[in-house]
């Protein structure tokens, strides 16, 4: 369920009608709902307690929208964060949510990163390599801590709505294997400034189907079951996130319910473990639209339609990476019959293309068009490719909205790339 519904023939957000967004601050834009990011974050936890997970860390996935109102909406509701870098670290800690609930993913951590992180007393470090493990051991040293960290495990199951977002097979660069998770645990447990809590493992993004889900999930429960019978400590488990969500062409992916059932049936007499998770898009995709004007409908002669938008690539740049769906919703119904459209953006790329011979209304220019299921993966990946301004962010609460990112002007662009002093 999302907060997104037509009222007297128009597109709201919550109590507020998108055109009003779209005549006050231009558009392209973000807008986003507080009440389903609300909704999504809490539907999830607490599916999982009601399964019986005792005090599950919900680490929401910053990378798919960082805005830090949204992490201060979740952080306030208990969440914690699965950060990849240093900037999302801040980004968290900036929100309000504390140290002790952000876990630090990734492979490729640099030593000021994982100097900060530690300062910052995360949660825990995923390891996901020896060389990284043997960096965390020297950054820890040198700061005289003792890092607590959890190996995540590469489990070798294919999952994910696109090749591009799969991450647990053998040949993705995540994550150690199986074969030297044990030496690495055991090295790990014999240094005097490392403090492995747990094993980790993230398969991918978009997965419709909770088989793969289980199969990875029994693997790292036999792990954990392996470790501790050779006398390890193993205290945490982190199941990652990748729940999808259903993006309008597609079957209808489990409910959370479903996934905390499952969860709680592979981890069932598994005792003194807590269970982590690090869910992104099934909080934030349907949380969130693109706005959008036409500038104009390009005829060809021989019939093709190219509906032009000032939205872009640069602005949602989904459809170009991963060939993804969005619903595409006038603002304002008609009763016109739909036609087919190529809709498409100024970006002098031939990939800047949303979708080909969309069946759509026929539009012309000033009319608008909201992109759904945009909340996750759209302002995060934008860029100001073609030297277009990001895009900004909206908020809306009940029959209110605040700008949460403003768009920048050109001089703003412009400010930081000054003459260069040779050297």
């Amino acid at each position: 369920m999302n907060h997104f519904e037509v009222r007297g023939g128009e597109l709201h957000c919550e109590s507020v009608p998108l055109s009003r967004i779209a005549d006050e601050v231009g558009t392209p834009v973000y807008v986003y709902s507080r009440a389903t990011f609300e909704r999504h974050y809490t539907v999830f936890r607490d599916a999982l307690v009601q399964a019986g997970v005792v005090a599950p860390l919900v680490a929401y996935a910053v990378k798919a929208n960082s805005n830090v109102s949204v992490l201060r909406i979740l952080g306030d509701l208990g969440a914690g964060a699965d950060t990849v870098s240093e900037g999302e670290i801040r980004r968290a800690l900036a929100a309000g949510i504390p140290g002790e609930r952000i876990v630090f993913s990734g492979v490729g951590k640099t030593r000021s990163e994982i100097a900060f992180a530690l300062k910052a007393g995360v949660s825990e470090i995923n390891v996901e390599s020896e060389p990284e493990l043997k960096l965390v051991a020297a950054v820890a040293e040198e700061l005289q801590l003792r890092a607590p960290i959890v190996f995540r495990v590469n489990p070798d199951v294919a999952a994910g709505g696109h090749a591009k977002i799969a991450t647990g097979k053998a040949e993705n660069k995540f994550g150690v294997s199986f074969a030297e998770a044990a030496r690495l645990y055991v090295n790990a447990s014999n240094h005097p400034h490392l403090n492995p809590l747990g094993v980790a493992c993230h398969i991918g993004s978009q997965i419709t189907d909770l088989a793969p889900f289980e199969a990875a999930f029994r693997k790292m429960r036999g792990l954990a079951e392996s470790l501790r019978a050779e006398g390890l400590t193993v205290e945490r488990l982190d199941l990652g996130g990748g729940l999808g969500v259903p993006y309008f062409n597609q079957p209808d992916p489990p409910a959370p319910a479903a996934y905390a059932a499952m969860v709680a049936k592979v981890v069932e007499g598994l005792p003194d473990i807590r269970l982590a998770f690090e869910p992104g898009r099934v909080i934030a995709a349907n949380a969130g639209v693109l706005l959008a004007s036409v500038i104009h409908l390009h005829e060809r002669p021989e019939g093709r339609k190219f509906l032009v938008l000032d939205a872009a690539m640069n602005d949602l740049i989904r459809p170009a990476m991963y060939d993804s769906f969005h619903d595409i919703r006038p603002v304002r119904e008609t009763d016109a019959d739909p036609v087919p459209l190529d809709v498409v953006g100024p970006v002098c790329e031939t990939g800047d293309t949303f979708t080909r011979e969309r069946l759509l209304p026929p539009m012309g220019p000033g009319d608008r068009v909201a992109f759904m299921s945009a909340g996750a993966y759209g302002a995060a990946m934008a860029s100001e490719y073609n030297s277009r301004p990001l895009v900004p962010e909206v908020l809306v609460d009940g029959d209110r909205f605040a700008i949460i990112r403003k768009r920048p002007t050109y001089e703003e662009m412009l400010a930081d790339e000054v003459p260069g002093e040779w050297r």
